[in-house]
């Protein structure tokens, strides 16, 4: 059913836009939309600094000011990439580590541990957060809007617990989506690729004076993957995702309310895998008479996933929460808020994989405060604190500290000290591997604790000329209580806290404006683990820990050329995986956008064109390869 309704989709909007074509006469010169689609492209470095961003301090402040490790994804850099979805998109960020595993999965962290499970890093979208308590990570295959429909992505790298609570340990992703008001018109999408294809449309209108409405559809799918050998991966995957979103402001109030629904399905052998949900969000922000803010926001997120001969699951998060914004006296700017989550997680269980109880009610209950504080005209102290509940380990305690230094106004040293945790998820304590009775392969850990975090951080960002800017940081990680396995009663193996270690790394990019029509950007990543067991430990597999490359170098050419033309290269090389081997590889993406006429955008996409295919992540033969690809896309908006 699935797979019919998305190619319906395709097929539907196809018809649609082939229709709209030939009705489109062309003409010379760039139209009014194509000026408007490139507007962050005629923006200076200047002003790209200064462009707000909300994930450091849960207050607007411009990037230039903030005191993290922060990388902002904008709305161009998406649309000229040329990517479809956002674990692709998420390539264009340097301080996070991407690696594709096969036609659905991605293995996604910052500053280390990555796995297809990998369970540091809080991810967000319109304050949603996406978070499982299956394992304390992302599934990334679930997670999408229309792409067209992104207003910024804002990466932090390095720990943000004081402000959004546990398993925001190593970083923090926040993917903010277009206002109402600014998606007015109709938007056509369709593409056709030798591994993918997809349609989508949008369209958008204002309802009187003060609220906007706009509703989307899209429909998309990936071919089966390849191993090395030559044999083919069944793991196809097919995906409809439908949404809106209305905006509605007066004076000093402000009200959004948004929501999306998807199925899909993922190839395996037997019967395929199926994936389903919805979620419903609603936000509130007031500004007061003093010039303090309010936001309340709730949302509803029911997420369905059914793996036959594996496991089954459907979880319903429930979740509000409030912060207030206000100065105090002179030098003091407090954020401070709380908010209550509820999770019910039921699981159906197979004969090789079990939690038990199968269904579980999680909560989690939390209260933050943090104080801005001016010392002195440039230089500001930031103190915060988070006090958090959660039904395994209960209160758990993330306070933070930050000082920034813009000793020029082109220029910012800062520097952070954190404590965070990653509270335990129903893996760690309540997952059980059947094995032939009354042996067990592997039993989650009755008193498995939360994992420990004490972060130092010091960072530079300067914009030294007009044309160029950069950000450097480094961090010194000590981590305490990280997941081992160990025996247990019986001879069964359970899993328990007895991994330590530290990991330490350089983080930088920065941006060149070469000619009015050219900018390159580059960055590059160093991190070095130091993990080992304590000394009563029994275990010896640190690979279990994750799996992450020393050295990781991008870099990005946009070029705006003659006749709305438009041509972008990105470089990728991804230093080699240790365990399992990866060898190192280098990948280029290109493209090439020619604006036709006025709202017609044509692109033609290449991926990976260094050589006919490479594998990213997993253990050698059974991993997928990843194919030289083409991909073409037309865009019409009106």
């Amino acid at each position: 059913m699935t797979a019919v309704l998305t190619g319906c989709l395709v097929r539907v909007v196809s018809v649609w836009l082939l229709a709209l074509a030939t009705t489109i006469v062309c003409t010379s010169g760039f139209s009014h939309a194509a000026a408007a689609t490139s507007e962050l492209t005629e923006l200076s470095l200047e002003d790209l600094m200064n462009i707000e961003v909300t994930s450091v301090s849960k207050k607007p402040e411009r990037l230039s000011d903030a005191a993290a490790a922060v990388y902002v994804i904008t709305r161009e850099d998406i649309r000229r990439s040329g990517y479809t979805s956002i674990p692709e998109i998420l390539r264009l960020a340097p301080n996070l580590q991407v690696a594709r595993v096969d036609s659905s999965q991605y293995a996604i962290t910052a500053r280390g541990f990555n796995s297809t499970t990998a369970n540091k890093l809080l991810v967000l979208i319109d304050g949603r957060s996406v978070y499982t308590p299956l394992f304390s990570g992302v599934f990334w295959d679930v997670q999408d809007t229309m792409i067209e429909d992104i207003e910024r992505i804002e990466v932090i790298s390095g720990p943000g617990g004081t402000l959004w609570g546990s398993n925001a340990v190593n970083g923090v992703i926040n993917i903010i989506t277009r206002h109402s008001q600014d998606t007015a018109g109709a938007l056509v999408s369709l593409g056709e690729g030798t591994e993918e294809r997809g349609a989508g449309v949008r369209y958008g209108a204002k309802l009187g004076e003060d609220a906007a409405l706009h509703v989307y559809g899209k429909g998309f799918n990936r071919d089966n993957t390849v191993q090395g050998n030559g044999t083919g991966v069944q793991d196809a995957w097919k995906k409809g995702q439908v949404g809106f979103r209305t905006d509605w402001g007066r004076g000093s109030d402000a009200l959004t309310l948004q929501g999306d629904g998807y199925t899909g399905t993922i190839a395996q052998v037997g019967d395929n895998k199926s994936i389903s949900g919805a979620n419903l969000l609603a936000r509130w922000n007031r500004t007061l008479q003093d010039g303090s803010a309010l936001q309340v926001l709730g949302y509803f997120d029911r997420t369905r996933r059914v793996y036959p001969g594996t496991f089954g699951e459907l979880l319903d998060t429930y979740d509000i929460e409030a912060q207030h914004r206000f100065q105090l006296g002179a030098s003091h700017e407090i954020v401070w808020g709380g908010g209550y989550r509820l999770m019910h997680d039921a699981v159906t269980n197979s004969a090789v994989l079990a939690f038990l109880p199968n269904v579980r009610v999680l909560s989690l209950a939390n209260g933050f405060l943090q104080d801005s504080i001016a010392l002195r005209e440039r230089l500001n102290m930031t103190l915060g604190v988070k006090l958090e509940s959660n039904s395994y380990t209960g209160l758990e305690v993330q306070p933070n500290a930050r000082l920034a230094w813009k000793f020029r106004d082109d220029a910012l040293l800062w520097s952070a000290i954190s404590r965070v945790v990653r509270t335990p998820s129903r893996l760690d304590r309540e997952l059980f591997a059947p094995g032939s009775p009354p042996f067990f392969l592997l039993n989650g850990g009755p008193d498995f604790k939360s994992e420990k975090l004490i972060a130092y951080e010091v960072g530079y960002r300067a914009q030294p000329a007009p044309q160029a800017s950069f950000s450097i940081s480094t961090f010194y990680n000590v981590y305490d209580d990280l997941r081992s396995i160990e025996p247990g009663p019986g001879g069964a193996p359970v899993l328990t806290n007895k991994m330590e270690g530290y990991t330490y790394g350089v983080e930088t990019w920065g941006s060149y404006r070469v000619l009015d029509w050219w900018r390159l950007s580059a960055g590059y990543n160093y991190l070095k683990e130091k993990l080992g067991f304590k000394a009563d430990s029994l275990d010896s597999n640190i690979a279990a820990a994750g799996n992450d490359p020393a050295h990781q170098f991008s870099a990005r050419s946009a070029m705006n050329l003659p006749h709305n033309l438009e041509f972008d290269a990105a470089l990728r090389v991804i230093g080699a995986l240790p365990s399992p081997n990866v060898s190192s590889y280098v990948t280029l993406d290109t493209r090439l956008g020619w604006t036709i006429s006025k709202g017609v955008e044509l692109s033609l996409i290449g991926f990976n064109l260094l050589d006919h295919d490479h594998p990213e992540f997993g253990a050698a033969p059974t991993r997928s390869e990843l194919a030289r690809a083409f991909y073409a896309r037309i865009v019409w908006s009106y």
